[in-house]
């Protein structure tokens, strides 16, 4: 990817944060834009043989019930069970239950973790508004975004995969531009973890299948408990593609994108990752704080991993929120500045997380992190 296309990514992302926050006031950022094509079951017609649903019939979406405009997006799926369904809507996202601390890892495969290391993922026995809040709105979200955000059954639901029957977090966005009102053309998901990391070391733990589409950016990432400050508090980004692109972008900001805040970004591009397998993407983050600020001088480290690779290494910035304090942020994007005003053709396009953990070590322990701390590439500008 030429060099000043990369520029011009990351100065919309940033224009688009600033607008979002001058805009509304909030001190909530927004996410910018991520591209994925048809992870499970997207169009066709514009992609071409090469993105021909790979994912198709493997995962659960909801059909008929949800009216005609959704009737053939949501073709080459099963919908969530109506117990599924009454079970997202029994929490009002003002009175959620407790946050769950136990984790049910079940069967690993081949990207084991160790189940004694975890210390937190989804329930699936439970609503997803019982693990995650949802973030609505249709507002463009700083970015010229198309996509209302929904806490609607047919945008966000657990289902089982025909290939490893085992359950699966969908987040699921779908274009109809036909649809009849302006808040059902283009809908989808945004979820915040009610789980923060809340320790000073650990690893994060994600296996996720993404589409790679026009118009399409879904991501995976961290920002600090609310309330926050934008930018300084910190962001993390682990998992974001967008507009059809196989680049996954590895970042770390605390600042704005200006020439006073220039060397308040860390990100590596890491190319040719293989979003739409079946069985996922692994990605990982793995990070170690100093209990107090100033024991050892510095805050502390941070590596991020694609399939067990370390990636990227970046220090923890003095003045950011403390990672103990972030959450997971999950979402699939549409349209907006970050995809240059592409539009995504009508159809699903699936976020499908196999595993979304949080645990107390990375894999091979820490004497394996120090390892990749001394070998993986440090974050540019």
């Amino acid at each position: 990817m030429p060099f000043f296309d990369k520029l011009d990514g990351l100065v919309a992302k940033a224009e688009a944060r600033i607008t979002q926050h001058r805009s509304s006031g909030q001190q909530q950022p927004q996410q910018y834009g991520n591209p994925y094509q048809q992870g499970y079951a997207s169009p066709q017609q514009q992609h071409g043989n090469s993105y021909q649903q790979p994912m198709q019939n493997n995962y659960a979406s909801p059909q008929q019930q949800h009216g005609n405009s959704y009737q053939q997006a949501m073709q080459g799926y099963y919908a969530p069970s109506q117990q599924q369904q009454q079970q997202q809507q029994q929490y009002p996202g003002n009175a959620p239950p407790p946050i769950p601390t136990h984790s049910k890892p079940g069967n690993q495969g081949s990207s084991a973790i160790n189940p004694v290391s975890v210390y937190w993922t989804y329930d699936t026995s439970s609503p997803i508004s019982s693990t995650f809040d949802h973030k609505t709105g249709q507002h463009g979200w700083g970015n010229n975004e198309l996509q209302n955000y929904t806490d609607l059954p047919q945008n966000s639901f657990y289902a089982s995969s025909s290939a490893s029957q085992q359950p699966v977090l969908i987040l699921q966005a779908i274009a109809s531009s036909n649809a009849p009102s302006q808040e059902t053309k283009y809908t989808s998901a945004r979820l915040v973890s009610r789980q923060t990391l809340s320790r000073s070391r650990g690893y994060l733990h994600i296996r996720a299948t993404a589409p790679i589409a026009r118009g399409i950016w879904p991501a995976i990432w961290l920002l600090p408990k609310e309330p926050f400050s934008w930018p300084g508090d910190g962001e993390c980004d682990i998992m974001e593609v967008w507009n059809g692109e196989r680049i996954n972008h590895s970042c770390l900001h605390w600042g704005q994108f200006n020439g006073e805040d220039w060397n308040k970004h860390r990100v590596i591009e890491t190319p040719d990752v293989q979003y739409e397998r079946p069985e996922g993407v692994t990605f990982g983050l793995a990070w170690e704080e100093s209990p107090k600020p100033g024991d050892r001088g510095e805050r502390g480290r941070i590596v991020w991993y694609i399939n067990g690779k370390a990636v990227m290494k970046a220090k923890i910035p003095d003045k950011s929120r403390r990672f103990e304090e972030m959450q997971y942020i999950l979402n699939v994007a549409m349209g907006g500045n970050v995809c240059g005003g592409a539009l995504p053709a009508d159809g699903t396009y699936q976020l499908v997380v196999h595993e979304l953990k949080m645990c107390a070590e990375p894999v091979g322990g820490w004497q394996a992190f120090d390892r990749d701390w001394q070998n993986a590439r440090e974050g540019h500008p």
